[in-house]
């Protein structure tokens, strides 16, 4: 039975690929970090028991922790390791400039290290970013397009891109970077600008919201579904050969777009509800990413299933269960 050891296992990316992974049969551990509450939400319905299942462990680990990652990995020993931990919101990364880099680029170090002292290497997938892209120099951007980050998150994404080439180069180390471009699901934390607008919009239209207020309506991004490209993850630790590729869906569009997408759907007009607030916008803006991810369906046959319509529609649908639930409570509480 393969082991696959998963960080940043409780969140989005890491629950679908958890389920992915439980799927095809391999036993899977997840390092989480501590904290006083457990944040399991997202990968609670994989096992009935929080602390047991036969096939999933979690263990405490920090991408901030060398050592710790060290001591994990040895006693592990998996046959594969996703990096998926990591500081992930581009805006707070202004905000939080060195944590980000400490987890999401030299927690990357840190678990290449530990990896390249285990007696038995694993194989490595890192989870690379569009952003890394940023001010983009050509479009669409491919694997040999260069780099321009314009975030403290896209510069931390873009060394941890480099360190897992250079162990691959130097040390004969099976590690892949995926170059992810936007993906959403109803899994997507709510301060994330697409499920801010799905959990907007669902409330306006049950009545317990009035506005929504955005940042920079123009930027465009390239967005597919999560549960899709989690399989680009998985196909990349099982080619012969490690390799970067990029994931994308190959159409780019607007915020405005999106927020268009879902009230329509929603039998809204949307220009009555947004309302812009210059706190939401960047220092330093990233306008315009669209992937070319020719080589991930050439080599690994790897294409998204989940069209863009589709997924604004799974994402709203969700989101308008728990508005439908918040509208529950809020009237029997006023009914008290």
């Amino acid at each position: 039975m393969k082991k696959g050891l998963v960080t940043g296992v409780t969140g989005q990316d890491g629950s679908y690929l958890v389920e992915l992974l439980l799927e095809k049969g391999y036993q899977v551990w997840g390092i989480m970090r501590r904290s006083s509450s457990f944040h399991t939400g997202r990968i609670d319905h994989l096992y009935k028991d929080p602390h047991e299942h036969p096939r999933l462990r979690l263990v405490y680990g920090d991408l901030t922790d060398g050592s710790n990652l060290s001591i994990i990995i040895n006693e592990i020993e998996p046959d594969e390791v996703y990096n998926l931990g990591a500081q992930s919101h581009v805006r707070v990364s202004f905000d939080m400039p060195i944590y980000t880099v400490d987890t999401d680029a030299l927690g990357t170090l840190r678990l290449l290290e530990a990896i390249r002292s285990c007696n038995k290497p694993a194989k490595f997938y890192q989870a690379s970013s569009s952003e890394m892209y940023g001010k983009a120099v050509e479009t669409p951007q491919t694997e040999k397009t260069p780099f321009y980050p314009r975030s403290p998150y896209g510069c931390a994404k873009a060394y941890s891109f480099w360190q897992t080439v250079n162990y691959r180069e130097a040390y004969g180390l099976f590690a892949c970077n995926g170059i992810l471009f936007n993906h959403e699901s109803p899994r997507r934390g709510e301060t994330f600008v697409t499920r801010k607008i799905t959990r907007a919009a669902t409330r306006i239209k049950l009545g317990l919201q009035d506005k929504l207020y955005l940042g920079n309506l123009d930027a465009k991004r390239d967005w597919g579904f999560a549960g899709d490209y989690v399989e680009a993850m998985w196909l990349m630790l099982q080619q012969d050969k490690p390799d970067d590729y990029v994931v994308a869906t190959g159409e780019s569009r607007s915020v405005r777009e999106f927020v268009k997408e879902v009230f329509d759907y929603l039998d809204l007009d949307w220009q009555k509800y947004v309302e812009i607030d210059p706190r939401y916008f960047r220092p330093t803006e990233v306008d315009y990413l669209e992937g070319d991810a020719s080589k991930a369906r050439k080599v690994l046959k790897w294409k998204p299933k989940v069209t863009f319509g589709e997924l604004v529609r799974m994402m709203t649908d969700a989101d308008m269960k728990i508005a439908e639930q918040e509208k529950i409570i809020k009237e029997h509480e006023e009914a008290k």
